[in-house]
């Protein structure tokens, strides 16, 4: 067989290790693997190279993905969905493996639903959104990363008494800016899924400097709102039909200095959280779902997505998986709360 594969939306820690799986067993196994390069514009314009032993020597703690990235969408126009389906046959492939997101594994879906097409599916977001999997890699590196980075505000905040508002990512769902921010002790943490009020955040600022602590750490999502539209950086959509979130942190800091009086400075830590050197989590957990998937192939198994179960690499129908975002639950906000202040 020549399976395929493909890594699409934004870049994230454990492409590697996947694509290192996916190569090892197909070659294991006797099979030959043809990387897509760019995502979905690869396919478009049949934009391949091979890979072999030698292309995945040494990618395990390698951030990107070798085969490159891209945000297209074929479901665009319906010209472009034609042209992947002819490219699928005249390249050769006999099945595709998509490594993704929501938006990735969302046209993989329909193209197995529209057309048959043999693919399978590779949960990729350091967002951990997606529904079916206790958790996708990436998002134990990233959120590493930001609490590293919580540590390393609270001396600056304790040492100048000041107010630290740290933006992270998350455009609709919180999973990283509440683990790390529970990790890193933050004093207040607002995400997408709970309505946030200035006025309470202004009242944890307070109530810490009445008791004498002098300096907060606010950890804000970046699609976490106060009562209105989202913080935009651009009006301007991805093929996807996604605005460019950001500035919620600039808006949470200078209504805290205006109402209190007290220093506050923004720290956005931007696409910092998704480069780099994955941990060894995200590794091992990528070298596992590559090697299920290439299974998936082997057994005709298609339109399905390899998913993590407790310890356990099963798979899921793709439509499952991307039916709905996987969010927060108002329990576990509850319980960080208990921490605020």
């Amino acid at each position: 067989m020549n399976i395929g594969v493909l890594t699409g939306g934004g870049d994230c820690p454990g492409l590697n290790p996947v694509i290192n799986g996916v190569v090892r067993n197909a070659l294991k196994q006797g099979h030959q693997v043809t990387g897509v390069l760019r995502g979905w514009q690869g396919m478009i314009e049949k934009s391949t190279r091979p890979l072999d032993r030698n292309s995945v020597s040494g990618i395990l703690p390698r951030g990107g993905t070798i085969i490159h990235t891209s945000r297209t969408n074929p479901y665009k126009d319906p010209a472009l969905i034609d042209k992947v389906v002819k490219n699928f046959k005249e390249m050769g492939l006999d099945a595709l493996i998509a490594i993704g997101g929501d938006d990735t594994l969302g046209v993989a879906n329909k193209l197995y639903k529209d057309f048959k097409l043999p693919t399978v599916g590779v949960p990729k977001t350091i967002d951990n959104d997606l529904s079916g999997t206790d958790c996708t890699f990436g998002f134990d590196t990233a959120i590493n990363i930001a609490t590293d980075a919580i540590d390393r505000l609270h001396s600056t905040a304790e040492s100048h008494d000041r107010v630290m508002v740290i933006e992270l990512m998350g455009r609709h769902a919180g999973w990283i800016a509440l683990e790390a921010g529970l990790a890193g002790g933050a004093d207040m943490i607002l995400i997408p899924e709970q309505e946030a009020k200035i006025d309470d955040v202004v009242a944890v600022v307070k109530k810490r400097h009445d008791m004498g602590k002098n300096f907060s750490i606010i950890v804000v999502a970046e699609g976490a709102t106060l009562g209105d539209d989202f913080a935009t950086v651009s009006e301007e959509k991805d093929a996807f039909g996604h605005v460019r979130l950001g500035g919620i942190g600039n808006t949470v800091a200078r209504e805290v200095e205006k109402r209190t009086g007290f220093e506050t400075r923004v720290t956005v830590l931007g696409h910092v959280q998704r480069g780099g050197t994955p941990t060894a989590f995200d590794r091992v957990l990528g070298l596992r779902f590559g090697v299920k998937a290439v299974d998936l192939v082997i057994e005709k198994n298609f339109g399905q997505m390899v998913a993590k179960r407790g310890n356990d690499i099963v798979s899921i129908p793709l439509e499952e998986a991307v039916a709905k975002l996987k969010t927060v639950t108002p329990e576990y906000y509850e319980t960080a709360k208990i921490f605020f202040g």
